[in-house]
Order: C-alpha cells, then structure tokens, then sequence
C-alpha cells in the first residue's frame, strides 16, 4: 500500500476542467515531483489533497484512509503539511509566532521539542525568531513557511513551489535543505517549476499538461527524455 494514492481525480473550477482523472502514488520515504507549466494543475493537485479544494470525482487515500471530503484542518491532523505557494507567513508575527501557528494540533511540550529542531534545520530561523516575519527576506519566508509545516510534524509534507521568486543561490539553499529533511526521514511531494533542480533531487517525477498526466517514470530518466528537456529544461 502507498502512503499517497490519487486515483481517477477531477476537480473543477466552475466549468473549467482543472484536473482531468489523473492517478498517481507516493511511496514512503520517497521525494516525489510534480512538474508542468504554469496552469497544468499542480498547486490544485495540493490543494485537492490537503482539503482545501473539493474534487467532483476519484478517490485520496492517505495511509490507507479517504481524505475525500476531510476539511483543511484536520487533514494536518493526520499527518500531512501544505506548505503553500507564495509562502502566505503572517507578516506582522514574529518568525517564533509563526511556527507555533503550524503547531495547533501538536501538545506544547511536543510542539517546543519540534521547534527546538526546526531552529537546527533552520539556524537562520533561530537568529531572527524575535523578528516580524515581514523583515525577512524571501529566502528566509520561505524557510519559514517550510520550518512552520514542520511544527505539526508531518509524515508527508507537500512543497508548492518553494524556489519561486528566489535568487539562484537561494533555490540551491532551499533545494539542499529539502534533501536534509528526505534524509531525516520526511515524505515529499514536491511541486516546482524548476524542473531541473526537481529532478535532480526527486526519486520519481510526474509531468501535469493541462490537466492530465502525460508521462511518468524514474526522475533521471526523465531528465534524460528529449521531450521534458525540450518542454522544461531548455534543451
């Protein structure tokens, strides 16, 4: 049984037919990447899951379980973390403020524990956790929007587009700590439209075209296909 199963999802927005019956899975202990244009469905593949959005049709399992029809907030309760595009920390709460916002559902001697190691994951975190979120710069929201989907301690977490906006040092930065968090045990399904750096890092990649999932397979050997590299890589 995979950690994550999507099968047969639609998801509309009004009359428009966002996610077109896709189907894919997440195994345990894998980085998964979605990748696609602008428009190709990924953050509502996330959202979809995460509870956010509510599919017309198909089926969510999570460990066996539906998450059909299971609200935003008790999806976190069962183990799975949104980090959402755009970042959306709350400016005007400090950096500390934040991170004990992605802790609701945790007891508070657990939740200061998982702080404790997000501040090790993230030392700059540390170094500012007085600051007003709005002070810091893009690199260190989206640490923060990442280290405050830790806190509720997720055995899957999902990143949406986490280098968008970032100067080329910084997705590096980001990309290396994304590994960091594999390594110690976390689930990824990463969307991301710098597909070179996702499959570079992700075990199994899914290409998203306008709703549909047109190919599938090992991540090297996707970045090694003339089709993704003509459509994705520059090549």
């Amino acid at each position: 049984m995979s950690m994550l199963e999507v099968s047969d999802l639609n998801v509309y927005y009004g009359s428009i037919h966002a996610l077109k019956g896709i189907s894919f899975n997440v195994e345990q202990g894998e980085i998964v990447t979605l990748i696609g244009a602008n428009g190709a469905g990924k953050s509502t593949t996330l959202n979809t899951i995460s509870g956010l959005l509510k599919p017309s049709s198909g089926k969510i399992r999570f460990e066996g379980e539906s998450l059909v029809g299971v609200p935003a907030h008790k999806t976190v309760g069962k183990g799975i973390a949104l980090c959402p595009e755009g970042r959306r920390v709350f400016l005007q709460m400090s950096v500390e403020e934040n991170l004990d916002m992605g802790a609701y559902t945790r007891p508070d001697d657990e939740a200061a524990e998982t702080k404790e190691l997000v501040f090790k994951s993230f030392p700059r975190l540390l170094e500012r956790r007085r600051q007003s979120a709005g002070t810091l710069s893009g690199g260190e929201q989206q640490m923060l929007a990442m280290g405050r989907a830790l806190m509720s301690k997720p055995r899957l977490l999902m990143l949406d587009e986490p280098s968008m906006g970032l100067a080329p040092i910084l997705v590096e930065e980001i990309f290396s700590i994304i590994e960091q968090l594999h390594d110690e045990g976390t689930t990824i399904l990463l969307v991301e439209q710098n597909a070179q750096m996702a499959l570079q890092i992700a075990n199994r990649a899914y290409v998203l075209e306008t709703g549909n999932i047109s190919m599938e397979g090992p991540a090297e050997e996707l970045a090694h296909d003339p089709r993704v590299q003509k459509a994705y890589l520059g090549g």
